[in-house]
């Protein structure tokens, strides 16, 4: 018996039959149902288009402020890309210094929240609306939000609580509310309770319902259809195993899981690739030629500009304000240390894994063009490219994949589950301290929020994609509005603390650490 006639017995084992099978699935319709009704009007909201436009006003928002970050700390990204690196080394890293995990484990933990399922759904959906050219947008956006990232970052370790027993809470709703105070501005702590309340919607949403959705769809595409339900609850038990322990738990887990899962991914995409070699010029040129022409896609260059930065956003979450949550962790005594680790994110995020997978999507032959015209087809509702089998989301990734070597679809499951996984025990923190912040501290309370998160792994491995990534991308941008509002504010502290650690660091005064 081989490994998926082994895999549709055990999962035969486990699932209904007959009449309780039957009731099942309607129990995924009813959940998708209820589930589509009641986010819709937020969902337009958040997505409305700028007037006369088919451009989401929430796109130019976080684009816009990642631009005059990137000016105002003078590309920040590139003069200190190589102290971050040392940074993440340990090279200038003490011990002593407060706070519960590491810079590489603050930046595990960060990238076990972005590198997920982002990257391997989300770019499929960006280049199968907005063609290849969406890359190159992504690719853009991912370089500017590195200093969206650095700006959130350094502010989380500066305005973040410490606590007598070593513990720390810190993100965007801390230094809102301490940052505006001491600027002697109003409001801060209004913003803090609405940053709070879209980090947890955006944890319930992005954070876990949408990975346990693509995780499911793609288990099911292996070894048969079955509820989504019985993948939800095996991911609840598995996650609440780990969360249930805090964020040093998280760390140790994220440390270990993200440096693997980047590998096996990236690795099995540099195979396909290299087997494929003839053609990545020609893909880099389908990229290229569709950032600016559209190439037939649907909207032209506006819908790859739209679909690439979109999708970055939803991958990197630079502006979002859930990696500030992470980073505050770190044990430093520089808040802007982990501004600097922070900022390498979006690039392994977004312009390295993002790109590996637009790039077997382009060469695999899954995304139809028609051989005279060099055009896309568009599918019957002229919305999104004709896909071979009509695929899309995770699906599509999959096959592209599979189109190289056959087995390949196996590796890409394992780090499906295993990028799943890892953003869900990542988010469950950030939700975590939003929960906190509005309710208090206290066991009773985080224990409430780890069990309402884990019934919402279930609902989401329960509901169909099109509800899910629609109210995933909508709770998680609406974090980015209130958060970027008060960056603009606070970034002039951000720059104070830049140029005090950039003068100590030339001058000689900050030197590595002798371990």
């Amino acid at each position: 018996m081989n490994l998926k006639h082994k895999a549709l017995a055990a999962l035969a084992a486990l699932a209904p039959t007959g009449a309780l099978a039957q009731e099942a699935m309607t129990l995924d319709q009813k959940v998708n149902e209820v589930f589509a009704t009641t986010t819709g009007p937020f969902v337009n909201l958040i997505f409305a288009p700028l007037p006369g436009t088919s451009f989401p006003w929430i796109v130019l928002w976080l684009v816009v402020a990642a631009s005059i970050f990137t000016l105002y700390f003078g590309f920040v990204q590139f003069k200190f890309f190589g102290h971050a690196i040392r940074l993440v080394k340990g090279d200038y890293s003490d011990p002593n210094d407060a706070g519960e995990v590491s810079h590489f484990q603050a930046l595990a933990t960060a990238l076990s929240g972005t590198v997920g399922l982002g990257n391997i759904a989300g770019v499929a959906v960006a280049v199968g609306i907005g063609g290849p050219g969406a890359t190159f947008w992504m690719i853009l956006a991912g370089l500017l939000g590195m200093a969206s990232k650095f700006t959130e970052c350094t502010l989380g370790v500066k305005y973040r609580n410490e606590y007598p027993d070593g513990t720390v809470s810190g993100g965007p709703m801390y230094y809102m509310s301490k940052g505006f105070s001491e600027l002697g501005l109003p409001g801060g702590k209004i913003l803090a309770v609405m940053f709070s309340i879209f980090c947890i919607l955006g944890a319930l949403g992005g954070g876990n319902m949408f990975q346990a959705n693509q995780a499911h769809a793609q288990i099911a595409g292996i070894v048969g259809d079955y509820p989504g339900w019985i993948t939800g609850i095996i991911f609840a038990a598995v996650v609440f195993a780990v969360i249930v322990g805090g964020i040093k738990s998280i760390a140790n887990v994220t440390e270990k899981i993200v440096p693997f899962m980047g590998i096996l991914y990236v690795g099995a995409a540099l195979v396909i690739l290299l087997v494929n070699f003839n053609m990545i010029g020609w893909a880099f040129g389908q990229i290229f030629a569709g950032a600016f022409t559209g190439l037939g896609v649907a909207g032209g260059f506006v819908g790859a500009l739209i679909q690439g930065f979109k999708r970055a956003a939803f991958s990197n979450e630079a502006g979002v304000g859930s990696a500030a949550i992470a980073h505050s962790a770190v044990r430093t005594k520089e808040p802007i240390t982990e501004g600097f680790v922070s900022l390498l994110e979006p690039l392994i995020d977004t312009v390295v894994i993002c790109t590996m997978t637009a790039l077997v999507i382009t060469i695999s032959g899954q995304l139809m063009m028609d051989a005279e015209t060099g055009k896309f087809i568009l599918n019957d509702a002229g919305t999104a490219i004709a896909t071979v089998g009509g695929t899309s989301g995770v699906a599509l990734t999959s096959a592209a994949f599979g189109a190289s070597i056959s087995w390949f679809p196996y590796v890409l499951a394992i780090a499906v589950v295993l990028f799943a996984f890892s953003t869900m025990i990542s988010w469950s923190y950030y939700g975590l301290k939003a929960w906190t912040y509005l309710f208090g501290e206290g066991k009773a309370s985080e224990m409430t929020f780890k069990i309402i998160f884990c019934i919402f792994i279930v609902i989401g491995a329960a509901a169909s994609l099109g509800p899910v990534i629609d109210f995933s991308d909508a709770a998680i941008f609406a974090m980015a509005v209130v958060n970027i509002f008060a960056l603009y504010f606070l970034m002039k502290l951000v720059k104070r603390e830049l140029q005090s650690y950039a003068a100590r660091l030339s001058s000689g005064e900050i030197k590595p650490y002798k371990h």
